[in-house]
């Protein structure tokens, strides 16, 4: 009886080895997802809150479309004003809607970690536009 417990546990002995090995890459995947994912949302908050801080601009009478895009850059974050675009419409009059867009590129947000696994930030954007009326 003795051998046979010792020969089971001779043949088991690989089977966590190989439970690690099949499941180490999933988790893996499932981290850098999450961090990816987790960066990309944060950065989005910041772009909705330059958009907001663009149009309470914009609403001002005698705001131009240089005071607006300032006002975007100064409450973006340094790493996301790369090739970050603002578009304003503020030629309105008063009571009618002015229109702030942002629009930042994912790839300026978060390392494009999930590529080898064919989600790629290349191409996509953050995208925020916000309509106020003009006082």
């Amino acid at each position: 009886m003795i051998r046979q417990s010792g020969q089971r546990r001779h043949r088991r002995r690989g089977v966590l080895t190989m439970e690690l090995v099949l499941t180490l890459p999933i988790l893996g995947i499932l981290l850098m997802g999450l961090f990816e994912f987790s960066l990309l949302f944060f950065a989005r908050a910041d772009v909705v809150e330059a958009c907001r801080a663009g149009a309470r601009k914009a609403t001002l009478h005698n705001a131009t479309i240089a005071d607006v895009e300032n006002e975007v850059w100064r409450t973006l974050p340094p790493h996301l004003l790369n090739n970050a675009e603002v578009d304003a419409r503020t030629d309105v009059v008063p009571g009618e809607l002015v229109v702030v867009a942002v629009r930042v590129p994912m790839s300026t947000a978060s390392p494009d970690l999930l590529w080898p696994v064919g989600f790629s930030l290349k191409g996509r954007n953050l995208y925020c536009e916000t309509r106020m009326a003009k006082e």
